[in-house]
Formats: structure tokens, sequence, C-alpha cells
């Protein structure tokens, strides 16, 4: 499994030879402009919620990739009444699709669209695929229900916001990995403008410091699982 960073909350995830997009917010993010939309490999594109900052290049990215948009109910049908190929998901459902499984998982945030329109509610994703297990929290606040991921999932890694002002801190996502039990963690969800920048050297110690490795990576830059 590769994951690569694109910026803010994008990642691209290459699982079995499947190529899986999240949230694509690359045009409208100026630290990102030597990533060329033209160029992502798309054979699904996962949407955590509606906000512009995670949605601004899905139509583009589809219509040229051809990709099926999976989310929530009212944010895959908002996609798929403009013809595109959709799925639609809710909390609590999982979907066995060809790069592994797919559980649409409780995040506390708020969705809806840049024209208005209602994005329903927003979610996080865990993906089982190739023996490794991740965690996509999506933008949320910390909250208990990110207990009943280890229940059902033993996790090889959680992607966490980072930034706080709209989702949680570093304070707070250092708790969440316990939640969660996971011990590794790819932050995501800051510096992009203003309200998240945050200090990467005291973040990166605050994790050492409860014997946790919390990843920041360049945008562009890819690890593998």
């Amino acid at each position: 499994m590769k994951i690569t960073f694109y910026g803010h909350a994008c990642l691209g995830i290459e699982i079995k030879g499947t190529s899986i997009l999240v949230d694509p917010f690359i045009t409208g993010n100026p630290k990102a402009s030597h990533i060329s939309i033209d160029e992502i490999k798309a054979d699904y594109i996962l949407l955590t919620h509606a906000h512009q900052d995670h949605t601004l290049d899905v139509e583009a990215i589809a219509k040229r990739t051809n990709a099926v948009i999976v989310s929530n109910f009212e944010i895959a049908s908002y996609y798929g009444n403009k013809g595109f190929q959709y799925h639609p998901m809710n909390h609590g459902g999982s979907w066995n699709f060809d790069f592994g499984k797919l559980k649409y998982v409780i995040a506390l945030h708020t969705s809806s669209f840049a024209d208005g329109t209602y994005g329903g509610q927003p979610g996080g994703f865990v993906i089982e695929g190739e023996h490794k297990n991740i965690y996509i929290a999506g933008d949320t606040a910390l909250t208990m229900d990110m207990k009943l991921i280890p229940m059902r999932t033993k996790l090889d890694l959680a992607i966490l916001p980072i930034g706080s002002n709209f989702t949680m801190d570093v304070d707070d996502a250092i708790v969440a990995s316990d939640f969660v039990e996971c011990d590794k963690v790819l932050g995501y969800h800051f510096d992009t403008f203003g309200y998240i920048e945050i200090n990467h050297d005291e973040a990166k110690r605050k994790f050492f410091d409860k014997g946790k490795d919390l990843m920041l990576l360049d945008i562009g830059e890819s690890i593998e699982l």
C-alpha cells in the first residue's frame, strides 16, 4: 500500500494496482501548485464531506478518469445527478471493493457544498487492503466513537487532522491515536492557510514524548506500508 500526500487533506492511495484519491483539493491550494491534477490517477474518489477544501477538484478529475465517487448518500447522489459514477454509503456501513474492504465511520464536523447544497453528515474511512489497515479520520473533533474502530479493526496507520481551529489539534490527535490504538500517525489538514498553521517540530516532539510516531509529509511525498 502506497500513500501520497497531495496537500491539505488530499491523499493518493495505491492498493492492488487500484488508485484511490481522497478529498481532492489541489488547484485551490497554492502550496500544491507543483501538483498537476491532469496526471493524478483515480479509479475511486473518496469524499469525507462536502466542504470545498475537500471537493474542489472532484469533477475535473472524475470527468477525466471516470472514477467512482464514494461518500455518504447525499454527496454521492449529488455527483450521481451530474452524471458521474458513484457509490453511496452511510455511517457504520461497509463494502468490499476490488481494492479491499471500505467502512464509512463517524466524524464530528459540518458538511455542505460551496453552492449551499446539504452534504449529509461528515465521516471518515477505514480501509482494509493488502493486509494493511488504515483509518482516514476526515475533518473531525476528538470523539469517543473513535474507540469503536479498534474493536473491529487493528490499524497499521491512523491519518488524523492536526491543524486545530476547524478540527482536532495536535494534543487531541494524540488522544485520538490512543482511542484507535495506533501509535503510527500521518498528520494532515495543517498549514494550508493561516487558521491551521502548526509548529512541526513541536508537534513531532509531543508525539515522540508519548511514544508515538507523527509523520508530516511534504506535498507530493509518499510512504509505503
